[in-house]
């Protein structure tokens, strides 16, 4: 399905808008039971099948087999050589070799339909996550996705359908709501430190350029390609979703309208320019290569997707959040991470903490070294207290991808709900189209559809969960992900 149809669809409902001069979208009838704080049957064995094993899927392979009753029983990717690599791995460190499913585009679906699969663990390209997510799901398997998961409403409506019609879990694999800060600051919030919450930032602000103009980063320069062909902010979930976790977003809160404007695009441009010699040999060495999704064109743009991309949002109860991504510019990298309310404020990059009244000083400056030292230590979250040592050393941009993995797993093998259900998934991931079309429409608010279909108003916060396992203290760390 194109953006521009689906734009299309969702601009012909502006008449049924709710809020004056927005754009609005209609709300579908609730077919199935809401599934906000899904608890299904305990799995025994968590038996994990990984499509995708690029840039990330190795390192998420490598992580789960240290998860004591998680098993990975299979391997799904286009290219033989990326199978053979982590079962490698795999078998040289004591595990049974996974089934490999490769060659062929729709190899993957027979991982998904594989009996000995009952979590399918999606880290691919993320044009892809949508229709793999939903074949899972419409095989009563329970589903986690890379971010971001879904792009259009229209399928945000079939993934909420199929995961509440299979009574199966679906989960956004947002490992920065698993940061140190992030739940540092979840801790503080959910103790009433910060006072009452008023207002969020987040970004994605990392320097991707050279990245996409190298040869084996993104495959078949799929990322570059979206840029040529979408705008707005496409990859909203790593700054949105640890204060969307703050604010109780989908759970007590919920996203009420969405505007967005786009700066130009320069960056691009003048990079290929300074590096053209080195692209033209890119583009001429890659001309004609068999990719799984692509091609070379995108090298050399235009680029449709601007430098810089600032997007407000505000919640029912009057809350506003602001959310940015650039990833063409020379900026050092940060997610922002600010939470705000009437007692105290959280930042990230570095962390900076203000409280009133304890920490008084004049304009209530950040806390010294010493205070905020002590802060930490108070109020560091207890799943890193008793988990981040063995996290940081098992790795995964710096452990939060382990203690993602850890709960996820544990969550499924005692009949938990998961931290991140299916309709903050959809949420989060959909401001790339909500956003696209506000800034195609000169940051005109649009408004943000309501996936709970009112359930929100009666879902319970996400707790200060933590775990409960005997870990295995022997696992040993793979490959470190990059990005």
């Amino acid at each position: 399905m194109s953006l521009f149809s689906t734009r299309r669809g969702f601009l012909k409902t502006a008449g049924a808008a709710t809020i004056a001069g927005t754009i609005g979208c209609k709300l579908p009838a609730r077919k199935f039971d809401h599934v906000g704080g899904l608890s299904c049957a305990p799995l025994e064995t968590v038996k994990v099948g990984v499509i995708g094993l690029g840039m990330r899927g190795p390192g998420a392979v490598y992580r789960l087999s240290a998860i004591p009753g998680v098993r990975v029983t299979a391997l799904g990717d286009l290219f033989e050589a990326r199978v053979a690599a982590p079962t490698k791995w795999l078998t040289d460190h004591g595990f049974s070799a996974p089934k490999g499913y490769y060659g062929g585009p729709d190899e993957w679906k027979k991982l998904v339909d594989d009996p000995d699969v009952n979590l399918v663990y999606v880290a691919t390209p993320w044009q892809m996550h949508v229709e793999m997510v939903k074949y899972a799901l419409s095989h009563k398997k329970h589903v986690a996705c890379e971010v971001p998961m879904v792009f259009h409403v229209d399928d945000c409506w079939d993934i909420i359908d199929l995961a509440e019609e299979n009574r199966v879990h679906c989960m956004l694999l947002e490992n920065c709501c698993y940061g140190d800060s992030e739940m540092l600051a979840l801790n503080m919030v959910r103790q009433g430190i910060l006072g009452t919450l008023v207002h969020g930032e987040g970004a994605y602000i990392h320097d991707l350029r050279a990245w996409n103009f190298k040869e084996n980063s993104y495959e078949g320069f799929w990322r570059l390609k979206w840029n040529a062909q979408h705008g707005g902010n496409p990859y909203a979930t790593h700054g949105l979703g640890p204060i969307c976790q703050y604010m109780n977003v989908g759970r007590g809160d919920q996203m009420r309208v969405l505007t967005c404007l786009n700066s130009g695009e320069f960056g691009f441009s003048e990079y290929v320019k300074y590096h053209a010699a080195e692209i033209d040999a890119l583009k001429a060495k890659s001309k004609g290569k068999k990719y799984g999704m692509s091609d070379v064109d995108a090298l050399t743009g235009p680029w449709k997707q601007g430098d810089m991309s600032t997007s407000i949002i505000k919640t029912v109860k009057g809350r506003t959040i602001l959310v940015q991504h650039d990833t063409t510019s020379p900026r050092p990298y940060t997610r922002i991470n600010l939470i705000s309310g009437t007692k105290g404020v959280l930042q990230d990059y570095p962390l900076r903490i203000a409280l009133d009244p304890k920490y008084e000083a004049p304009h209530l400056g950040w806390a010294s070294e010493a205070q905020l030292r002590e802060i930490v230590a108070k109020y560091r979250h207890p799943l890193w207290k008793e988990s981040g040592e063995l996290a940081q050393r098992l790795g995964g941009h710096g452990g939060m991808d382990f203690l993602m993995d850890l709960r996820l797993c544990y969550c499924l093998q005692n009949g938990l709900p998961l931290d991140i259900n299916v309709y903050e998934s959809c949420q989060w991931s959909v401001i790339a189209e909500l956003s696209e079309i506000s800034n195609a429409n000169d940051g005109a608010p649009v408004e943000v559809p309501d996936f709970t279909r009112g359930a929100w108003q009666d879902l319970a916060p996400l707790g200060i969960e933590t775990v409960d396992l005997e870990l295995n203290q022997d696992a040993k760390a793979g490959q470190q992900l990059n990005v």
